[in-house]
């Protein structure tokens, strides 16, 4: 399988990780530091190919995204769930642990984050979905961010994260019950 865009991961592992998965060209941004050449890099490459984000599902790895969307408008961003990218023997997690399988279907459901757009998901609706300020809630966003394939976000993070996936009220409205049901079942 090889992709068109150029992925922009963290480390010279991550790169071993992608080549495993599929034919790939990456940008190694050395760490949540990015200096102004790898931004000029992944700036030109979002302009000739298009730039797929995926980091770490960790503060570090947010953090380049933060940075990269700051910089570089219209990249897409991939994202693997932490339980698929820890190490055999709970020594970090990462994206070089993901599996291959992980890696292709994270980066075949990568999307754009549109940093201006607006939402009619409140905080109210936040709240009563359990999403924030209750028990429970940090298990609910996780399962939020599987079945939207937007990656887990803390509940300060969640409402920002939903507007700049462009998630409409109906889509979150179906994942909220499918979330509702699975624990109802389970």
């Amino acid at each position: 399988m090889k992709i068109k865009e150029i992925i922009v991961v963290e480390g010279k592992d991550d790169t071993v990780a992608i080549k495993r998965a599929l034919d790939a060209d990456t940008i190694e941004t050395n760490g949540s530091a990015i200096n102004m050449v790898t931004l000029e890099k992944i700036k030109l490459a979002q302009e000739t190919r298009g730039v797929i984000v995926l980091t770490d599902p960790d503060y570090p790895g947010q953090k380049i995204r933060n940075t990269i969307s700051e910089h570089v408008p219209g990249c897409k961003h991939a994202f693997i769930e932490k339980h698929a990218a820890l190490h055999k023997y709970g020594k970090g997690v990462g994206v070089e642990h993901a599996s291959p399988e992980v890696i292709r279907a994270a980066l075949k459901d990568s999307h754009v984050m549109n940093e201006e757009a607006v939402s009619d998901i409140t905080q109210d609706d936040l709240i009563t979905a359990g999403l924030i300020g209750g028990a429970g809630s940090r298990e609910r966003r996780e399962k939020l961010g599987q079945y939207l394939k937007i990656g887990y976000t803390n509940g300060k993070q969640l409402h920002k994260r939903l507007i700049m996936f462009q998630i409409s009220k109906a889509k979150f409205a179906e994942a909220i019950e499918n979330i509702s049901k699975e624990e109802y079942d389970g």
